[in-house]
């Protein structure tokens, strides 16, 4: 099983242009949309988080379970769901702002323990900037690696969310030993200042980088450095496309029986191009189509 930890909110997406334009609610955040992916890809997967009892909330767990994702280790909370506020840019591209005071899914608190079957744990965006469960999803991410599970990151960077720049970009840092996959996107990279090779240095034994349109990069510790293009698509809006490749990236591990550190470290250049290929593919369907909908693996074939 492959656990994914981290918020599961509602974005608001605009209909059409304009700043008073008609909003449509839809199911999102990054952890949540990797959990959905996964599920959809056939992945066995469970859902890690705090959850509100409101309406949001329940239409949150539906769609994990509509995926075939096990929801119980689901906190609740009377909380209400956080709120992202989207625009869409004239390419597709997102940007949010967020109602997250005194939401449930901020309070969440680490479990004593995960299920017996996970192998795996992801972990990224809001849910490792909002505290306190900023601090219980770490605790979670370092347990995890001192356990010996397979962790990924996806930082995910929301700027809008971090009040001290610094301050995150040395707490990325300090997560960095505990992480077997690295994911992120040019954008993010450049935020945090760093180089994929830096950032192995400190422990990822792999770092995967998005690079839009133009597909994505992998730099493994041995030196080695593999490409390849994305997939030309018409593209509707890019919700969900990093957390689509972050599933993808997982499920095709999972297939490989490559969740381990010592396991991705042994992967060859063609097992590295067609798991990139996989995700490229993944992602563009998902680009395809308006808010996060990732893809089913009938859609995609073998990763």
């Amino acid at each position: 099983m492959i656990v994914v930890a981290g918020e599961a909110l509602i974005d608001l997406v605009p209909r059409t242009a304009g700043a008073l334009a008609e909003l449509r609610p839809a199911l999102g955040g990054g952890p949540y949309n990797t959990a959905v992916a996964l599920g959809r890809l056939g992945s066995p997967t469970a859902f890690c988080s705090r959850v509100s009892s409101d309406a949001f909330g329940e239409a949150l767990l539906d769609g994990l379970r509509e995926a075939g994702v096990d929801v119980s280790s689901v906190q609740r909370g009377s909380e209400p769901t956080t709120l992202a506020v989207a625009s869409i840019g004239v390419d597709g591209s997102a940007a949010y702002s967020f109602y997250v005071e005194g939401t449930a899914d901020r309070l969440f608190t680490a479990p004593a323990q995960l299920p017996d079957t996970a192998r795996a744990v992801s972990f990224g965006t809001c849910s490792l900037v909002l505290e306190p469960g900023a601090s219980a999803y770490e605790e979670l991410l370092r347990s995890c690696a001192a356990q010996g599970v397979f962790t990924a990151l996806d930082p995910n960077i929301r700027a809008v969310l971090i009040p001290d720049a610094d301050a995150y970009r040395a707490r990325f840092l300090s997560w960095l030993p505990s992480v077997s996959l690295l994911k992120l996107s040019e954008e993010d990279a450049r935020w945090l200042g760093g180089s994929p090779r830096e950032w192995l240095a400190a422990g990822p034994a792999a770092v995967v980088v998005t690079r839009g349109g133009d597909g994505l990069t992998v730099f493994t510790r041995d030196g080695a450095e593999h490409s390849v293009p994305g997939e030309k698509v018409d593209v509707g809006d890019t919700i969900g496309a990093g957390d689509t490749v972050n599933a993808a990236l997982l499920h095709g591990l999972s297939a490989r029986d490559a969740l381990s550190p010592a396991a991705l470290a042994a992967l060859g250049p063609d097992d590295w191009t067609g798991l990139l290929r996989f995700a490229a593919r993944a992602a563009a369907i998902t680009c395809s189509r308006a808010g996060a909908e990732p893809p089913y693996a009938a859609e995609l074939g073998a990763p």
